[in-house]
């Protein structure tokens, strides 16, 4: 078995099969016939090229409109149906276009993730003519909401509560400690709740909106019995900084988004022992957490390095068995000589496989079996590393 990291195994072409000599000689004489054939064509043709008038194509026609405002038209997919079917995406400005339309009723239907449309669909009926004028949608953002209590309501009640990430926001908690902010686009947001002479347990909560509303984003308040403090930094540089997610475990639990600048803060904390660790897809982060003792005051410039992970791959190739099988299986373990991990969904009835799923800076150790068609699995095959950089 080979392996070769991001790049093809270097045996794909060397195991096509050759043409025989008979195919060869075939295909020269298709080669050696084709001049014949189409000198017979071309005859043909002038023979009778004054026997048919030649046709007119019929006319046809376009449909267009515009999809407003452009925040929502602006790449919205419209379909065509009815007499012809088709699809269209709507330029920046909201603007689409069918065209080469014959006579005949059509439905036009825009959509876009996210958004609903008014009216959500038109019928339009080209007869003779281009329809450029009167086909209009509005797009209208789905919104939604999140909620949640502090309690008890003597900590919560009138507690200020702020958003920020996809939006920015604050509001109050009502009499009950309840609060809701209203009219949010999908996105990750974090809520953080304030009250003088109170502390919250979180003291900040990440939540993402994904087409519904969020309920139960809930804190507990608790009465200041001491001084409080607080735990801060900044993640650079901002294209891996701005909008990270960071947690904070320990003394207590809580989690918050980076500014667009990837500055965090943690308030109203306590003095103890407590653990920052940062998180955003696609990113490494260094280090990758660090621990922060809080005794006598609040604690600045705990910050990170982000860096863009580079995606990785193993490719695997091996030697087919000498039985007949139905496929084979691929293993793979961090450790020489396993336990091995079975890494392929499904049987693989090819001679190589590329494993995805690898990390940065871990060698890997893979091994094959056989399958055949009764399920028996052959014993594992020599074994090969993989170090990923």
């Amino acid at each position: 078995m080979r392996t070769e990291q991001n790049r093809s195994a270097g045996s794909t072409l060397a195991d096509l099969p050759v043409l025989s000599s008979r195919a060869g000689r075939a295909l020269l004489c298709m080669v050696a016939l084709l001049p014949a054939v189409l000198a017979w064509g071309c005859s043909g043709i002038v023979s009778g090229q004054n026997s048919t008038a030649a046709q007119t194509p019929p006319q046809t026609y376009s449909i267009s409109g515009t999809i407003g405002p452009t925040a929502g038209g602006s790449g919205a997919t419209v379909t065509l149906s009815g007499a012809a079917n088709a699809s269209t995406a709507a330029n920046g400005s909201g603007n689409f276009t069918f065209g080469s339309l014959a006579n005949g009723t059509y439905t036009i239907t825009p959509s876009r993730a996210g958004y609903t449309f008014n009216p959500s669909s038109l019928n339009v009926t080209v007869s003779g003519a281009s329809i450029t004028t009167g086909l209009s949608f509005t797009a209208t953002s789905l919104t939604f909401s999140v909620s949640g209590t502090i309690s008890p309501a003597a900590g919560g009640s009138g507690a200020t509560v702020t958003l920020s990430g996809a939006a920015a926001a604050t509001t109050t908690a009502d009499g009950s400690g309840n609060y809701t902010f209203a009219g949010l686009a999908n996105g990750t947001y974090a809520v953080t709740p304030s009250r003088t002479g109170y502390t919250f347990n979180p003291s900040a909560h990440v939540a993402t909106v994904g087409g519904a509303n969020l309920t139960g984003i809930n804190f507990t308040a608790t009465a200041q019995t001491g001084q409080t403090f607080s735990i801060s930094g900044t993640i650079s540089p901002t294209a891996g900084g701005s909008g990270a997610t960071v947690a904070l475990s320990g003394a207590a639990n809580a989690a918050t988004l980076t500014n667009s600048s990837g500055n965090y803060t943690f308030t109203s904390l306590a003095i103890g022992a407590y653990l920052v660790t940062p998180a955003n897809s696609g990113f490494a982060f260094s280090p990758a957490n660090q621990s922060v003792n809080i005794s006598t005051a609040s604690v600045s410039g705990v910050n990170f390095t982000a860096t863009t992970q580079t995606a990785h791959s193993v490719a695997l190739t091996w030697n087919a068995s000498t039985s007949t099988v139905s496929g084979y299986n691929v293993y793979r373990s961090t450790v020489s000589g396993g336990p091995y991990t079975k890494v392929d969904p499904a049987l693989v009835a090819v001679l190589n496989y590329t494993d995805s799923t690898v990390l940065n800076g871990t060698t890997y150790y893979y091994v094959t079996t056989a399958v055949d068609s009764s399920g028996n699995e052959s014993t594992f095959s020599n074994e090969v590393p993989a170090a990923i950089p």
